[in-house]
């Protein structure tokens, strides 16, 4: 274990030390110190941002919606994917145990689950499963334990039609020679409601704001809503593979 540049034995004298830094981080958190202006001063100069322009809606915009929607308020759960990076940057998560993630670990289908969990322990509290429409189909068929046991969970699918974070590899840098990213997917909201759960599709940006106030109305079973996204946005800011943060890549050239 390293403690303050130093390596110390995870015992006596390694713990007092950890415990002691762990101290001095929360009260610097509660100052105005030099490095949080730094990072909010980066924060001004370089925002995250996105163009909802035509008739495609662009998954932030679905997310920054939901996140508007629910007052930043819900317990939010995700698959892997790019859903997942847009998720992190558009719903502004503040309290603790509200971000349920399999963060690198790239396990596909772990958000519609994960969000059952949440809501089993969590009955009173809005619970979101944001995921993608790859990662969902691994799962999709626990609509059946939702259902039966009337779980409010609202699950918005954020379709590309395609493996979303693997096609925009293949395309930056494979020169969009795409392979087995293009997926060919059911009508998820016909799929919720055989289940017995509520299905709502969103094909176009005015109809984003409407399908989620009408998730969000419905309390005694599982709500669907399918947001058919622009399939060639892309995530960033990236770093290509092998790269330093240097080579960052913060929009498509």
């Amino acid at each position: 274990m390293i403690v303050d540049g130093r390596p110390r034995n995870l015992s006596g004298e390694g713990l007092g030390e950890l415990g002691e830094v762990g101290r001095a981080v929360r009260r610097g958190a509660d100052h105005d110190q030099p490095w949080h202006r730094q990072i909010a001063e980066w924060k001004e100069r370089y925002p995250l941002r996105y163009r909802q322009e035509g008739e495609t809606i662009k998954p932030q915009f679905a997310i920054d919606e939901i996140y508007r929607l629910t007052k930043g308020q819900a317990i939010v759960a995700t698959d892997v994917g790019q859903h997942q990076m847009w998720a992190a940057q558009f719903y502004l998560t503040t309290q603790p145990r509200t971000w349920v993630t399999s963060g690198g670990l790239g396990a596909m289908g772990f958000g519609f689950p994960a969000a059952i969990g949440a809501q089993m322990g969590r009955p009173d509290a809005l619970v979101c499963a944001i995921v993608g429409d790859g990662g969902f189909q691994m799962t999709m068929q626990d609509l059946a334990s939702a259902v039966e046991w009337g779980l409010p969970i609202k699950i918005y699918i954020i379709n590309n039609k395609s493996l979303g974070m693997v096609r925009q590899w293949q395309q930056l840098f494979y020169r969009e020679r795409y392979s087995h990213v293009w997926l060919r997917n059911p009508d998820f909201a016909k799929l919720a409601e055989a289940f017995g759960a509520v299905g709502i599709t969103a094909r176009r940006p005015e109809e984003v704001v409407p399908a989620i106030e009408q998730s969000l109305q419905v309390t005694d079973r599982p709500c669907l809503v399918d947001f058919h996204c622009d399939p060639e946005e892309n995530c960033y800011p990236m770093i290509p593979s092998g790269q330093s943060i240097k080579e960052m890549i913060v929009e498509r050239g």
